[in-house]
């Protein structure tokens, strides 16, 4: 091998090696991207700290395995019980609250399962259960996926018993509104998601505002005993802008049709 291509090929890995050092990897929840907040806060966190923060955008459970096989630095993500057993397993230092938002369901205009008349989240589910009509579920361990479930055990009712009119799609919230837009189907979907998704169709809100339907969003920092070649002070600085007065101010005043969706409450 000559001199120069030598010379050459120890210069590309040099630049190789600096733009991966100066790089994490932060796994978020789908429904995180599909509201347009990531967009909205990524050029401020990479302005100010310096460094470029690469998303992997997936669904919880997604987000948790890619944490546990030492593929991301952090994960930022919705469900709370996976995320207390995975500090728990020795996978992250520690949870941080971040922010939250809300849970709504939507449905059809005509509201065929009567689910508005509701007078908490349970009864909607319980109409829902016995309505000749199609919900569609996202079927894919995310944080929302996780929250329908629970409010199905809830009520004491397996959804398959709806048949095919329940329909496990397996996708992200984008999508899975896409399908339930084509099947004039009831869904469960974070609220910010809805407000910024194009495609509605004859969809609209149908319930909201029950205490159940709380959605709480928490950063992760994997943890470096278990994966030693995380970027841990990188996640920690990432973290301490995640929590600071200007994260503060951007999440509050974040807008989607002059609506705020997203409420700051870290701890």
């Amino acid at each position: 091998m000559s001199r120069v291509l030598l010379a050459a090929l120890v210069l590309v890995f040099v630049q190789i090696n600096m733009v991966t050092a100066n790089q994490i990897r932060l796994a978020v929840t789908s429904s995180f991207h599909n509201s347009g907040l990531s967009d909205y806060l990524l050029p401020h966190i990479e302005n100010d700290l310096k460094f470029e923060v690469h998303l992997l955008v997936v669904g919880t459970g997604q987000a948790i395995k890619l944490g546990e096989n030492g593929d991301v630095d952090a994960i930022l993500v919705h469900s709370k019980p996976d995320e207390e057993e995975f500090v728990k397993a020795g996978f992250a230092k520690h949870r941080r609250q971040i922010m939250f938002n809300e849970y709504v369901i939507l449905g059809p205009s005509s509201d065929p399962a009567q689910i508005k008349l509701s007078n908490n989240l349970l009864e909607a589910f319980k109409r829902l259960s016995t309505a000749n009509t199609n919900f569609v579920s996202r079927g894919d361990l995310s944080g929302t996926h996780k929250k329908e479930i629970e409010i199905w055990e809830k009520i004491h009712f397996k959804p398959e018993k709806i048949g095919a009119q329940y329909i496990s799609v397996g996708s992200s919230m984008g999508k899975a509104i896409n399908i339930a837009v084509a099947f004039d189907a009831y869904i469960l979907s974070d609220k910010a998601t809805w407000l910024n998704h194009k495609n509605k169709g004859h969809l609209v809100i149908q319930f909201e505002g029950d205490q159940l339907l709380h959605n709480q969003y928490s950063f992760l920092p994997i943890s470096k005993n278990v994966h030693f070649h995380v970027k841990s002070k990188l996640v920690e600085e990432l973290e301490k802008w995640l929590v600071s007065g200007k994260a503060k101010k951007l999440i509050n005043s974040y807008m989607v049709q002059n609506e705020k969706v997203f409420t700051f409450n870290a701890n």
